[in-house]
């Protein structure tokens, strides 16, 4: 069947991360993808080389944010590839210190910082970072990430009261409608859910999700604001 935009009715944001293709990521931003996300951890098979996020975030730059995500990096490696990316944020997904969080910031750099559930750093933590959004998941899996592992999102809600709150870790079309009805996150985090294999997405199954996320817009708080808004232009 042919796919097509979804109208940008008011709903939480939609970021579909670990691409590795141009064609792909296009797909993801016509589809209508808020933000992008790029893997520059080598361990990781949706890991991309300098070359590949250039592409990618030129290639989506009038339609999606690019978003680099990161583990455990230094200072002087992160801007540089965001640099050489065009990225419009980044996201560190590691044990990163608030010092590093801060300092990105004042760079210029917007950042999501993730916090699990059930690892290090953990909730209680949010504290200390002076973040722009937060990305919560559980830890349970071999790498850093969801690991397509679904857990109890509803264990996030009351983080998300407090703080901008992205969902991640196991979601997928087939339940994301639940996860959002269960924390009310400003936005929503996707890979292994919307893919054919590692690193390659299924662009039926990403618009199967856009459309679903879409028809959660009368249940959400409409008094949220979008966290991608306030990111760089790529």
């Amino acid at each position: 069947m042919g796919l097509k935009r979804v109208n940008k009715i008011y709903r939480p944001r939609i970021k579909v991360c670990g691409l590795t293709r141009v064609d792909e990521a296009v797909g993801c931003a016509e589809l209508g993808a808020d933000a992008i996300g790029l893997v520059f951890f080598p361990k990781s098979p949706r890991h991309v080389s300098d070359k590949q996020g250039r592409a990618i975030s030129t290639a989506v730059s009038e339609k999606s944010k690019t978003v680099g995500v990161f583990v455990n990096a230094s200072y002087d490696h992160i801007l540089r590839k965001a640099d050489i990316c065009k990225l419009s944020a980044v996201q560190l997904h590691g044990q990163e210190s608030p010092d590093l969080v801060k300092r990105l910031g004042d760079a210029g750099l917007p950042v999501i910082k993730a916090l699990f559930v059930d690892g290090n750093p953990n909730l209680s933590e949010v504290k200390n970072y002076d973040a722009s959004a937060f990305l919560v998941e559980c830890s349970k899996g071999p790498l850093p990430g969801g690991n397509a592992m679904a857990w109890d999102w509803g264990t996030a809600k009351e983080f998300g009261r407090a703080h901008p709150l992205i969902l991640a870790g196991g979601l997928s079309p087939g339940n994301v409608t639940e996860a959002i009805s269960s924390a009310l996150p400003l936005a929503v985090d996707v890979s292994s859910g919307v893919e054919r294999s590692p690193g390659q997405k299924d662009l039926e199954r990403v618009a199967s999700f856009i459309n679903k996320v879409s028809n959660c817009g009368d249940s959400f708080r409409r008094e949220q604001r979008d966290p991608f808004a306030h990111f760089t232009d790529a």
